[in-house]
């Protein structure tokens, strides 16, 4: 979709209307994944892809049909189709699109969606596939604003939040509701689309915890990376698969490395020649959670030493340690829990009690003020 913005932008500013192909789910060896577009504009010109080659004649003539109509529709191609537009998928896989006309009228928040994501700026867009919604209606998610609607407020909010959390993680894929935005319904299919590159986490020590911390880092969507300055411990085979491992002094990959506000660091080497250069350089860098482990004397020592490496008390408030929340917490599993449990509370402003003892809104309609 990417690839394929810059023409549809041309066509949506030129005013004409082109039909939009979106792979929204897929299953088995399917050639593309959710979010890869094919569009037919002005012309019969076409640009992108949705399989490879397999099905694209049929889609464009969906595509063709969708524009004169006016109405989107939700078609699946596999291997043993055998209606007129099925032509099927050799690979044995399975997949399944959106195709919808876009224009103006039918669409206002394309222009600002394709300009966002040309100048980097995250951006979700839900849109509706299935249910009693209007099929196509779009909703576009900023990290602090919003634009269109599904048909109903309810929907709209819960979407809105669900798109948030999507977007922190740059996460594409299938949400189901009830017609105003239940969450335990399924009567409603939305397709949320991510135009964010996953959030980074940062993980400084190859040590066991590292790898409890590693794995449950990847599962909540983070493109994992651990360093340590030790090769014997910073091997690929002690950590998940996916996870980049980097051989380094990690104040020296890091003062190397990109972050940004969605950017999570944890030091879990508790060791002060390699802690306090990192956290000197990580404190004054751009992240959503600075954390590192140690014992409450560890972090007491780890402070002052801080502190008399000139670390100002404005940086020095935004290091979360002893890592993690109270859980109890014994093994690196356990420990891992806490660490993403604090994540994702800080992430969102939760107060990490237990909903027992809380009232009010469950689910955070957005991050809070100056996260």
């Amino acid at each position: 979709m990417r690839d394929i913005l810059p023409v549809l932008s041309g066509w949506y500013a030129a005013g004409e209307p082109f039909g939009l192909a979106t792979v929204v789910a897929v299953s088995r060896s399917a050639p593309r994944d959710p979010g890869a577009a094919m569009a037919v504009g002005p012309g019969d010109e076409v640009v992108g892809s949705v399989s490879g080659g397999c099905v694209e004649a049929a889609v464009f003539e969906l595509a063709r049909e969708v524009v004169a109509s006016g109405e989107p529709r939700l078609e699946t191609f596999g291997y043993s189709d055998t209606d007129a537009f099925a032509v099927g998928l050799t690979c044995g896989g399975e997949i399944t699109l959106l195709v919808r006309p876009v224009t103006a009228s039918a669409d206002p928040s394309f222009g600002a969606v394709a300009e966002s994501v040309g100048a980097g700026r995250p951006v979700t867009v839900a849109t509706v596939t299935d249910g009693p919604a209007p099929r196509g209606a779009a909703l576009a998610v900023w990290p602090e604003a919003a634009s269109g609607t599904l048909g109903t407020p309810g929907l709209d909010v819960a979407v809105t939040a669900d798109a948030r959390g999507e977007l922190a993680l740059g996460a594409t894929g299938l949400r189901h509701y009830g017609p105003h935005g239940e969450r335990r319904e399924d009567a409603v299919t939305v397709f949320l689309h991510s135009y964010a590159p996953p959030p980074r986490l940062l993980v400084f020590g190859a040590i066991d915890y590292a790898a409890a911390v590693a794995r449950i880092g990847a599962f909540l969507g983070y493109r994992v990376t651990v360093c340590d300055a030790r090769p014997v411990f910073a091997t690929p085979k002690r950590f998940p698969e996916g996870v980049e491992v980097v051989v380094d002094w990690p104040h020296r990959y890091l003062r190397g490395t990109d972050t940004d506000e969605r950017t999570v660091i944890c030091v879990l080497t508790h060791d002060p020649k390699f802690d306090v250069p990192l956290l000197e350089v990580a404190l004054r860098r751009p992240a959503a959670y600075i954390g590192a482990m140690g014992s409450r004397r560890t972090h007491d020592d780890r402070m002052g030493r801080l502190m008399e490496a000139g670390v100002p008390e404005a940086e020095l408030s935004r290091l979360r340690s002893p890592v993690g929340l109270d859980l109890g917490a014994r093994t690196p599993e356990e420990v891992a829990v806490s660490v993403a449990a604090e994540i994702v509370a800080l992430r969102w402003g939760g107060s990490g009690a237990p909903l027992t003892v809380t009232a009010g809104t469950i689910h955070p309609a957005g991050p809070p003020q100056g996260a």
